[in-house]
């Protein structure tokens, strides 16, 4: 269909062996000896998917991203099965992007190479640090050691395309430390790096009993030396928080940046998609599916099917909703891709880029939506400004 951003693909998968006391997502602890509902989530997935397909007819996925949660808790088969589907339904783009966030535990990566002969293309390893304390501090259930060995594995199995997560500005880290993690991930060779800083999040164990974290004189020092370190190992910051050899950057997480749609599947899973009337007026609704595992799993009997809810983006939420995602890539948009995805005038956000272009936040360019170097320190300030209506 012409005239649509691109379109993406996300699949949740809820559970994991243990809650981390930083974790925000929509993830659910079992431990090692809990059997998951494998079967029984893999057929939700696929009828979840079939009641999503109507509303995307003739428009193709340029990516698929599987998060959690622990996605590598389900079998190779699991994801054999789902891939295939999609491929049935003639859904995926040629050289499409696949992606599997994976835990370094031992058990997961003997899956690695049954993963990527079910067509998997990118491994995302969640290692977050190297360091045993801080592992123990996150909560973590691998070591160091296995972090390092997940990556063997997984080149052993084939992934040309990995990214691993990394963390900063964790409980009494200091600089020596964080570079420490930065060195041990560069050793690796990854092709992509997700580097963040950590953050309390509410309805979080750290947010009702917060660990103490490094002082903010700390954490810039940690990021200007990150930073420097990680782009003098040819790793290009793409993003706020990504680093990229050229031609890794996610392609997932720029369909997200640049306001692409994209169909969410799983529990609690979002999406966001675009529809052309045929008078050509834009409708942009955000939609999404049960949180729990249980009342999700219970969707499959339900009359209502798996959208939980859905609801239109307000027309005047629009300039904020688009430059949340778009201000987060260094390298900005171009100011075309507001009309071409969001079907609204350009004048409609104009108006709003004045008062942050005078302050320094926003280059001053007739063409982009760029921050400057200052506008990316102080995102929160410049969107503050952009949300403004007056």
């Amino acid at each position: 269909m012409s005239g649509l951003p691109d379109l993406s693909l996300y699949v949740h998968v809820p559970w994991c062996v243990r809650k981390c006391p930083y974790c925000d997502f929509n993830s659910h602890g079992i431990g090692r000896t809990t059997e998951l509902p494998e079967a029984d989530y893999l057929t939700a997935l696929l009828a979840d998917l079939d009641e999503e397909l109507p509303g995307v007819q003739g428009r193709r996925l340029q990516s698929v991203f599987i998060g959690g949660g622990t996605p590598s808790l389900m079998s190779p088969h699991f994801y054999e099965r789902l891939i295939d589907r999609l491929s049935r339904h003639g859904l995926l783009t040629e050289g499409c992007e696949i992606t599997l966030e994976a835990n370094p535990g031992t058990v997961e990566q003997g899956r690695f190479e049954g993963y990527r002969a079910a067509g998997i293309n990118r491994l995302s390893l969640g290692i977050q640090s190297f360091q045993e304390d801080q592992l123990a501090a996150l909560g973590r259930i691998h070591g160091g050691d296995e972090a390092r060995r997940a990556v063997d594995s997984a080149r052993r199995a084939g992934f040309d395309n990995l990214n691993v997560d990394l963390m900063h500005g964790l409980p009494g880290q200091d600089l020596a430390g964080a570079m420490a993690d930065i060195d041990q991930a560069l050793a690796l060779a990854p092709e992509h790096l997700s580097w963040y800083q950590l953050t309390l999040e509410p309805n979080t164990e750290f947010h009702s009993r917060p660990p103490v974290l490094p002082e903010d004189e700390t954490l810039w020092a940690i990021q200007d030396a990150g930073h420097e370190r990680l782009e003098e190992a040819g790793l290009e910051r793409y993003e706020i928080s990504a680093y990229a050899r050229p031609g890794k950057a996610s392609r997932h997480n720029l369909n997200y940046w640049r306001f692409g749609d994209y169909l969410g599947i799983g529990a609690g899973a979002h999406g966001k998609l675009s529809r052309v009337g045929e008078t050509g007026d834009w409708r942009i609704e955000r939609r999404w599916k049960s949180r729990q595992p249980d009342a999700y799993l219970r969707r499959r009997r339900d009359p209502r099917g798996f959208l939980a809810g859905s609801e239109p983006i307000d027309v005047e939420q629009l300039p904020l909703e688009f430059a949340m995602n778009a201000l987060r890539l260094v390298e900005g948009v171009p100011l075309s891709l507001w009309t071409a995805h969001v079907g609204r005038p350009l004048d409609e956000l104009l108006p709003r880029l004045t008062a942050a272009r005078d302050k320094g936040l926003l280059l001053e360019s007739p063409s982009r939506l760029q921050a400057t170097s200052l506008g990316l320190l102080f995102l929160n300030d410049l969107l503050a400004m952009l949300d403004d209506d007056r």
